[in-house]
This record gives C-alpha cells, structure tokens and sequence, in this order.
C-alpha cells in the first residue's frame, strides 16, 4: 500500500518531520527501529538521508562508527559526514553541514549493536553475548529488513563506509553479504559493491607496532621509552611483562597531556559537570586489541575542532522533543543517550587481524579503499602502512601525491585490489577535519576514479 505521499505507511511513519532546530532542506529523512530478533525484542536504530537531488539514481551508503559500542548517529552523522551537527546553546539549533556525504550518496546511519545509543533488547542478557560476531549477524538482519521496508532502493549500488573498530565491523558486515548473497533469495539480495574504512583497527601487532613508532617519530615520546617499549613488549602475544606494562603506561601518560586522536588539536576546557567522565569511553574486555584496550587511558571519547562538540551533541540528543520527532526511545531506555555506551562491558569475540577477511573480499571482486589521517595518534597512519604491507599485494602504483584544487590533500597508493589514501592534517575521524576532502574522497571511491593527481 502506498499513501498519497507516495510513501509506504512504514516509510511515512519513520518519516522525520519537526525535529528541533533543523533548517530547511530539499531532501527526506527517515528514522527509527528495525527487528532484528523478535523472540529477544532486539531492535536497531537508523538515521537515513536521501541524497541532495535524485535520490532514486545515486547509490545506497551505510556508515557505521566502532568503539566497540559508540554510536554512528552521535559521531558520524552529528560531527562528521551527516547533514546535521548539534550547535551550543540552551535553544536546540542544528548547524547544515556543506559538505555532507548524501551530497554524493544517500546514506544510512546505524548504531549497532544493541546497547549502543537508542538501539535496544529486551533480553538483558543479549548485553553479556556481545561480540564481533554477533554485531556484524544482527547488522547484516537490519539490512536485509530495512530494504524491504525502503524496496525503491534496493536495486542500487550498496557501500559500507566506517572508521577505528568499524576496521572490524565493515569487512565483517561485507563478508556477511558476499557469503549470503551466494545462496540468497531475490528478496535478500543486497547489492553490494564495496567498502571504505579509514584509520581503522585492522590487525593488533601491526596496529601496536605502528602506534609506538608513530609517537616517536611525531615527538610525542622519549626515546626512552621507545625503547623500553620494543625491548619488552611483543605486541603479537596478548600476556606481557610488568615491564612492558610499565613501559606502556609511560606511553599512554602523554595522550593524558594532548589529543591522541589528533596531536594538533586543542582540548575541551568547558567547565561542564562530569566534564572528565565525558571524555572516557567504557573499558570492554576481551575486545582488540588485546593489549592496549587493556590500558584505562586507551578508552578516551575522539574529538575534532570544536572539542566541546560532543557535550552538545550529548544535549540535543536527550531532549524529549528530539527523541518524539525522530521515533527514538520508544520503549523508554533506563538510560541517557550516549556518544559511547557504558551498558557494553564484555566483548566475547575479536580476531586479532581481519586481514583474512580482507584478502579474502579483494579476491571476491570488491571495491576496497583504506584511508588515512595522517595526524591521528590512536590508528596512526603508520600502523595501516605496515598493516597493508602484510597483505602482501601487488603495487600498480606507488606513492603519489593527489590534489584537493591546488594543494596536496595526500598521498595516495594502488595495489592489486585496494587503494590506500592519506588525508594531509586530518586526525582520526577525516570527515570532521577535512570535511572537503573527505567528500572528495568519497566521491572518487563510488565513481571507482583514483584520487585528483593534479
């Protein structure tokens, strides 16, 4: 059945009207839950932009943010690549972001899994069971539903797209469509043609390796403890020393000092209650990689330029008015909204590398872009460089420089199935601080064109 909208009554319900502060704008958004599991009363919260201008010929874009257990709406739509970024103030006000990604694509924001910002169980222990696997189950469900409640856009071309510990979560979810679509039926069918991850966690002693060297190599540490730190640490083994832990922790002191998802950029010093809290993600054990994540000061909140902009956002998101208008927290939750969930605590299953799975969806045909901001501390640039390098591909081209107009944007390199693109002055989340450039890089990949080299 079809209303006079033309909308489904479905897509009519999710259709988002009214919500607080939001200017005008040409395109339609939809929010709200998609079953997952019916017998757990397990639902997944969405926030889909249809693309600015013809919507119905551009491709399907599905963001998802890591943590494990932060959300895609609070970072990737509000601070990064969405079309609406919270701004300060008692009033609720959104800021129209020009250079939001559904300039290229529509594009599909999750928070998976459950427990991770309004999305939901009512099987408390579903908590306790969470993992790599079950993440990428249950988000590979969503889809699969979600098309069918958005059949208009089925036919298209689908991407994955997503950063930090979605380097586990897209491949993940990519191998979870390649596989199915093998024996799927037309109706489960997804048409997916690639994906695109950016200074994603891909490979734990590579990951570790690189982070070390990284923070030497930019001044952030001494070259004491550098070397402490490859004399007692071996960062392929998941049990250390008390040596290396000590060594470790002399690393991990300076990132209390400075941003480690951005060296440059300055801190928060907004006197806001709980201000510190704020700053610091969940410790969840068991999840990669194995060795840092056991560190207290590895669980810090990422920033960008304006480092306040997650305590708006932490606002807007907990008003009443905001959740009726975007069909959220229909069950009442016992808790707020937050950017990161503090309900995850236990992570049953991580593979140290994705590699594999990577290898195994070049192989597959996929179109694969690994990207890069090269002033991120926490996945630097140097820990992708040696990750890749154990990928053991071809080089077709080796690296060269590409342009935004006039002025490098980065470095740029082709092997035999995936590129890799550095993002120059970038910190870990690319599209919030080069948000040009990041639509550039987007609109590149989903043409399949390799980045400007003039």
């Amino acid at each position: 059945m079809v209303v006079s909208s033309g909308l489904t009554p479905e897509q009519e319900a999710d259709l988002v009207v009214g919500l607080p502060g939001q200017p005008a704008v040409s395109f339609k958004h939809y929010a709200g839950y998609v079953t997952v599991n019916a017998d757990h009363g397990r639902a997944l919260f969405y926030w889909f932009f249809e693309a600015v201008g013809n919507p119905h010929h551009r491709p399907v874009v599905l963001w998802l943010n890591g943590g494990p257990g932060c959300s895609s709406i609070g970072y990737g739509e509000a601070s990064e690549l969405g079309p609406f970024f919270p701004q300060k103030g008692n009033r609720p006000s959104l800021q129209l972001n020009k250079h939001s990604w559904n300039k290229a694509a529509n594009v599909l924001f999750l928070e998976s899994p459950v427990g991770v910002g309004f999305s939901y169980t009512n099987t408390t222990d579903d908590l306790n069971q969470l993992g790599d696997k079950i993440t990428a189950k249950d988000s590979y469900v969503f889809l699969k539903n979600w098309f069918k409640r958005f059949p208009q856009f089925k036919s298209h071309d689908f991407y994955i797209a997503g950063e930090s510990y979605a380097g586990h979560y897209v491949p993940q979810l990519a191998e979870q469509i390649f596989d199915g679509n093998k024996n799927a039926s037309k109706e489960d069918f997804i048409n997916l043609k690639g994906f695109l991850i950016g200074n994603s966690l891909l490979d734990d002693d590579t990951d570790q390796t690189g982070m070390i060297e990284y923070a030497w190599d930019h001044a952030v540490i001494s070259d004491k403890v550098l070397r402490d730190v490859k004399k007692y640490c071996n960062f392929s083994v998941e049990d250390v020393s008390d040596d290396c832990n000590k060594a470790l922790d002399e690393y991990f002191e300076v990132y209390d000092l400075i941003d480690m998802y951005s060296l440059y950029a300055p801190n928060c010093t907004l006197d806001y209650p709980d201000s510190n809290t704020r700053r610091q993600l969940p410790a969840i054990k068991g999840t990669s990689p194995r060795l840092f994540s056991k560190f207290q000061r590895w669980h810090k909140k990422p920033t960008g330029y304006d480092p306040c902009a997650d305590i708006y956002t932490n606002t807007y998101f907990n008003r009443p008015d905001v959740q009726k208008a975007l069909h959220a927290n229909v069950t009442k939750i016992p808790y707020p909204w937050t950017h990161c969930s503090d309900n995850i605590t236990n992570w049953l299953d991580a593979p140290s590398s994705i590699l594999p799975v990577i290898k195994k969806l070049v192989d597959g045909g996929l179109r694969i872009w690994v990207f890069s901001g090269d002033t991120d501390g926490r996945i630097p640039v140097t820990s992708t460089r040696l990750t890749l390098r154990k990928l053991g591909l071809k080089i077709i081209q080796d690296w060269t420089p590409w342009y935004s107009k006039t002025q490098v944007g980065g470095w740029t390199i082709t092997y035999d199935g995936l590129t890799f693109v550095t993002i120059r002055g970038a910190g870990h989340q690319v599209p919030t601080f080069k948000p040009k450039e990041a639509l550039l890089l987007l609109k590149r990949f989903l043409a399949g064109y390799t980045m400007p080299s003039t």
